[in-house]
């Protein structure tokens, strides 16, 4: 098993204008698309890091 709901995913497909042929035609990169995945955020760097553990330090008083 995939761990992949592909009904629900067919369903938004579907629902979005795609007919089922022209779902299972998709990429993965496209599937990603279709299903708005593309605006989750990017992965973390460094200045995002340091910014991350400023604000959430778990010393009391640290800088």
């Amino acid at each position: 098993m995939s761990g992949f709901d592909w009904p629900a995913l067919l369903r938004v497909g579907v629902a979005g204008g795609l007919k089922p042929a022209e779902f299972w035609a998709l990429t993965p990169a496209e599937l990603v698309l279709v299903l708005g995945l593309d605006a989750v955020e990017k992965p973390l760097n460094r200045a995002r890091l340091a910014e991350l553990e400023r604000m959430y330090s778990d010393m009391k008083g640290a800088p």
